[in-house]
């Protein structure tokens, strides 16, 4: 009967979460927990070029640093290591010498495929079970997919994988390419599935690779609690306990469970792993889930926002994350080009030569003590950033976040509003100006994201404000609220790097700023 096995890859492919610095006593015990499991193969790693070893880390020069995570007694299970050919030296793998990890699985980019076939030539000359695993299966013709079994079939591997790095497969993909892969993969190479879970399809997907019941041995990826770099994988829980009921194994359940209890719940909150919408954008796609990930960073998209830009990416840019090409495009949305010059002179008008009191929606103007320092300002006029205060009208309330935006009823607004010229629809009472006009250097917005304070300090410049009082700009802190609303949620990432690049951005905006109210960005 064709054998089936489950691999862990928790260490290996959980550690993009926490910079794969698990501890080494932690390390341990995972792979001792999952091996008393019954789990079939543990990969404890990966094998890359790094300055020097590291005990808490699982990522290692040489076989013998990763065998050093292995346990005592190893039962039945088989232990691996991940190489990617482009950043791991094959000189620093030793021959095989019967103990520890017996298997390496190999990565290689579309772009650098045929070197990857001598990297796998190299690994299995030096007598290690070997895995080819290329990196996004489905970016691959028929044509060219053929051309890799051809190669696999030559090379003679144990295992060859199905990798769905995108998390773009859906049920008709997977049988299309597991039907290709089954009919011209030599009989006695084995086939692998790793999938990811940008469209929550993974354990959905696992159960019908599993149902198809090949007449080959099978192995199926997964890792505890679907850990693994955002949106995450399969979860190996559920696999475990889908393949005891329906193929008769005997994983245990409840190792599985103190696994995760004690050594993945409390990791998982920041970043949190799972279904996220962007990235099931990207996946959409078939894109590198950087861009995705890269626009959720801005801050001010909304998943509408982050849908039509990436359906603009140019299918040469998809499989590698451009981030220069990425900030292009998104400057290119921002700016929809408009005739600003009306809306100017109003504003010229209205800030020139005076102070001007700026409110962003930071948790000190939730504050007595804040509100009142607005209260005492004195200054000439008032303009709210990306918010309306209930506390106090102010002359103008300026937008530049689609994500607050959307959240309002503009036309209800007590005064009027300046909109940048990403945001649609404009009401009457509103002034338009050109986003492109306020956006900072390309290496700033990269960072800041289109601060929406940067922003309406720039227009104060170019309308020859005198003075800015500022308040409610509070700066991220952590286990501290970030927004008087508690409903604006700061993008996760946000914390003293950030800070310090506002500080800087807000000195060099050419204008005389004080800080009213508590700030990290008062620096």
């Amino acid at each position: 009967m064709p054998n089936v096995k489950l691999l862990d890859c928790t260490l290996r492919d959980g550690g993009y979460i926490n910079d794969w610095r698990w501890g080494y006593s932690t390390a341990r015990d995972l792979v001792d927990t999952l091996t008393r499991a019954g789990t079939d193969i543990v990969e404890v790693g990966f094998l890359r070029n790094v300055e020097s070893y590291r005990p808490d880390v699982t990522v290692c020069n040489t076989i013998e640093e990763l065998n050093r995570l292995l346990p005592d007694h190893t039962g039945h299970t088989m232990y691996s290591g991940m190489a990617m050919r482009s950043n791991y030296d094959i000189a620093k793998l030793s021959p095989y010498d019967g103990t520890g990890i017996e298997m390496i699985r190999i990565t290689a980019h579309d772009y650098d495929i045929r070197e990857g076939m001598d990297f796998a030539r190299e690994v299995k000359a030096r007598g290690y079970k070997l895995s080819i695993n290329p990196i996004n299966i489905m970016g691959y013709s028929d044509q060219d997919l053929l051309w890799i079994l051809d190669q696999v079939n030559r090379i003679m591997p144990y295992q060859f994988s199905i990798v769905d790095t995108f998390g773009s497969m859906r049920r008709r993909d997977l049988q299309r390419i597991v039907s290709l892969v089954d009919h011209n993969l030599a009989p006695e190479i084995r086939v692998g599935l790793h999938l990811h879970e940008n469209m929550a399809l993974s354990f959905c997907l696992a159960q019908e690779f599993l149902d198809l019941h090949l007449n080959r041995d099978t192995t199926v990826d997964a890792s505890l609690m679907g850990m693994g770099r955002i949106p995450g994988n399969l979860p190996i829980e559920l696999v475990a306990d889908y393949m005891n009921e329906t193929l008769g194994t005997h994983y245990d359940i409840d190792e599985l469970m103190d696994a995760i209890q004690d050594h993945i719940a409390p990791i998982k909150g920041e970043p949190a792993w799972g279904y996220t919408p962007a990235y099931f954008l990207s996946a959409r796609y078939n894109l590198h889930r950087n861009y995705a990930e890269h626009y959720l960073g801005k801050g001010d998209l909304t998943n509408r926002d982050i849908n039509h830009i990436l359906a603009g990416i140019d299918r040469s840019k998809a499989t590698v994350f451009d981030r220069d090409y990425a900030d292009q495009l998104y400057r290119e949305y921002q700016n929809r080009a408009i005739d600003d010059a009306a809306a100017l002179d109003t504003l010229r008008g209205a800030f020139g030569g005076k102070t001007v009191l700026v409110l962003a929606p930071g948790a000190s103007l939730g504050t007595g003590e804040g509100r009142a320092a607005v209260a005492g300002a004195g200054a000439d006029c008032v303009v709210s950033a990306n918010f309306c205060p209930e506390f106090c009208v102010p002359d103008y309330a300026f937008f530049t976040n689609s994500k607050r935006y959307e959240k309002i009823d503009a036309a209800a607004l007590p005064c009027p509003i300046i909109l940048t010229s990403n945001l649609h629809p404009v009401p009457g009472n509103a002034l338009a100006v050109g986003y492109d006009r306020l956006s900072g250097p390309d290496a700033q917005d990269s960072v800041l994201g289109g601060n929406s304070v940067l922003m309406l300090l720039r227009l104060l410049r170019l309308c020859g404000a005198a003075r800015v009082l500022l308040a409610g700009a509070d700066g991220y802190r952590p286990d501290a609220p970030a927004y008087a609303d508690d409903r604006l949620h700061p993008h996760t990432r946000r914390g003293a790097a950030y800070n310090a690049a506002m500080a800087g951005a807000i000195r060099a905006c050419g204008l005389e700023v004080a800080f009213l109210t508590p700030s990290e960005y008062d620096r």
